[in-house]
């Protein structure tokens, strides 16, 4: 479904990801991993094709992202950095993305913004920031995508929002083989949802693995305090095994 093979990107001299390569199976929720600046953004903003690589590819059922509406208008993307028109209310924007996105759900869209409170009269410049990304949501999910890319989405959401749009997130992948990826720093939520997760370190994937799988195999790791292994557990020792090196 997705694939991204050998990416590479500067920016001002700094090699932000170096021969990057990850595979993202259809129907999958796959979680990217890794510390503040180790990657996970850029590639991410590559996948929705926000940057072009200087290196590289980025496919999508393979066909080239970057520069392509017929697969963008597929892809629903939240960034860690929102924004939004500021003289547009939230009932304006869902005009807006009704108009991009054939698969609009106005009913869904209705249904999200009252559970989370919102007022879709009000201009969305003034929510506070973790209404904005509550808004975020919303929308993106009101488009029913193919491809889901979420960075660091659950910013600003309580408990109760938050549980109840994973529901909604793992409703599409199984009803209609949606595909997500999420860059989380919270990996006990991600180690609940993620079939497939990579680790990412200096803009390079150091681990790429079915979750499951992952989890089996390192079991018998006397270094783990649980068995079998949280992804927190993992993601440590796997950081600090490639620090030794």
């Amino acid at each position: 479904m997705i694939k991204v093979e050998n990416l590479t990107k500067e920016f001002d001299g700094y090699t932000a990801l170096k021969n990057f390569c990850m595979n993202v199976n259809k129907g999958s929720i796959y979680g990217l991993v890794g510390v503040n600046g180790a990657g996970k953004t850029t590639a991410i903003k590559h996948l929705a094709g926000v940057f072009k690589g200087d290196g590289g590819r980025i496919l999508i059922d393979e066909i080239e992202v970057y520069d392509n509406e017929k697969v963008k208008e597929r892809v629903g993307y939240i960034p860690d950095d929102l924004y939004f028109f500021p003289q547009y209310n939230l009932k304006m924007l869902g005009k807006f993305h009704e108009k991009l996105y054939k698969n609009w759900n106005e009913n869904r869209f209705t249904e999200l913004t009252q559970l989370m409170g919102l007022d879709v009269k009000r201009r969305v410049g003034r929510f506070s920031k973790g209404m904005q990304k509550q808004a975020g949501l919303a929308l993106v999910l009101s488009c029913m995508p193919e491809v889901l890319l979420l960075d660091e989405p659950i910013d600003g959401l309580d408990p109760i929002v938050r549980k109840k749009i994973f529901q909604w997130i793992i409703e599409d992948v199984a009803d209609r083989q949606m595909t997500v990826l999420i860059s989380s720093h919270n990996l006990k939520e991600m180690d609940g949802i993620c079939d497939t997760v990579g680790i990412i370190k200096d803009g390079q994937m150091l681990i790429e693995r079915d979750l499951d799988e992952l989890k089996a195999e390192m079991a018998d790791n006397t270094e783990f305090e649980h068995q079998p292994p949280s992804l927190d557990e993992i993601f440590i020792y796997v950081y600090e095994k490639e620090a030794a090196q």
